[in-house]
């Protein structure tokens, strides 16, 4: 409509009014503006959408990592992409980093997501759990005064080559394991990331059939993921609270050690906080956690993050199994995806508040030791507890 603005040549002007061919400057004007005001539409409705990034969905890799850089656009004085690996395949492995920036060394919660491949309510997790930090810390002095003590480390995909793997198909929709080459005998692909690291490493829980579901690999963080992980907490151990793991599904909390025959030295704090988080999971939508260490409530293994973790000296280290029952398993549907989220983030934010508390608040500490102490003198240890 607008190229008859300018008028038609060879066509008198008397004509072209009666035509409605020719306009004033002012409709010409008003069209201009008409044309403005769709583009600032337009524009509005791409920002609306971009907006309303679906958490109640599952997204595939491409999606988390566009997300994970417009979390750092919409949010670059608190977070920023660190990436800290590569997978087998030569992806990047990232982690947000999110906090307050004090201008000091602060101390650090980290939170993984992942690392099993067909776990897709964890990674949807890791993405609620980001969104919910920055939406509360502005407007809520408990998590602005987190935000300033701490930096959060979220790994929202640990095992990206498997994940993209189980978005191929239906027939790939339940791999587990990375997707590194097995040994030169083995025609296989993958190793259990999660019996990789170097704690107890290759004792129980695994099989050293190289296709099984729970082949530990060759040696210790043979994988590049694991290996990853190790060398960036390792690198850092002293400034980590707590050491976050998030899986599915059984709804478990689960405390160190795999093994059966080891015992976390702080094993009656881990059980504490845990069942306080199991509490607060329940107060969200009554669901029941159970909480323990895996021999005692799933099966004992070997080789598991959250045991390498412990055994680096971080204090407090925790591995969440997130819904259902079994009644779904991995193929949890996308309408549980919010409820589960919320229940889990409740849970996981007491563990974190306790961790911050203990180490930032006098009182807590001391009430701590005070307790443990009259534990000890009353002769009452993990073992007896057990």
């Amino acid at each position: 409509m607008c190229i008859s603005l300018l008028g038609f040549p060879g066509i008198s002007k008397a004509d072209q009014y009666r035509q409605g061919l020719y306009f004033h400057k002012e409709t010409m004007l008003n069209c201009l503006g008409m044309s403005f005001v769709l583009l600032l539409s337009a524009v509005g409705a791409a920002t609306v959408e971009r907006a309303q990034y679906d958490y109640y969905k599952y997204h595939p890799m491409s999606e988390i990592t566009s997300w994970m850089e417009q979390m750092v656009k919409d949010h670059p004085d608190v977070v920023t992409v660190v990436k800290y690996g590569k997978t087998y395949e030569s992806r990047d492995i990232s982690l947000l980093k999110i906090g307050l920036n004090t201008g000091k060394e602060k101390k650090a919660i980290w939170v993984d997501c992942g690392i099993h491949a067909r776990e897709w309510i964890a990674p949807a997790f890791c993405q609620y759990f980001v969104r919910e930090i920055l939406q509360t810390y502005k407007t809520d002095a408990k998590m602005e005064e987190m935000m300033k003590n701490v930096d959060f480390y979220v790994t929202p995909v640990l095992n990206i080559d498997g994940y993209i793997y189980t978005w191929e198909n239906e027939t790939t929709r339940l791999w587990r394991k990375n997707r590194s080459p097995g040994p030169e005998d083995c025609a296989c692909y993958g190793t259990d990331l999660n019996r990789n690291f170097d704690a107890n490493w290759g004792t129980v829980g695994v099989s050293f059939d190289c296709c099984s579901n729970t082949y530990p690999g060759t040696k210790p963080a043979s994988e590049p993921e694991a290996k990853a992980v190790t060398e960036f907490v390792g690198s850092r151990k002293d400034i980590f609270l707590c050491f976050l793991t998030i899986h599915s599904y059984g709804q478990l909390i689960l405390v160190p050690y795999g093994h059966p025959n080891y015992t976390a030295p702080n094993y009656d704090e881990l059980m504490m906080v845990g069942k306080g988080a199991a509490e607060a999971v329940w107060k969200v939508h009554g669901m029941n956690y159970t909480v323990g260490a895996s021999p005692d409530v799933l099966y004992a293994n070997s080789g598991s993050s959250r045991d390498w973790a412990r055994m680096q000296g971080i204090p407090l280290t925790f591995t969440f199994e997130l819904r259902d029952n079994g009644t779904y398993g991995f193929k949890l549907p996308e309408d549980q995806i919010q409820p589960t989220c919320e229940e889990a983030y409740s849970g996981a934010l007491h563990i974190i508040t306790y961790a911050h508390d203990k180490t930032f608040s006098g009182a807590v500490a001391n009430a701590a030791v005070t307790l443990w102490s009259i534990l000890l003198a009353a002769g009452v240890t993990g073992a007896t507890l057990m």
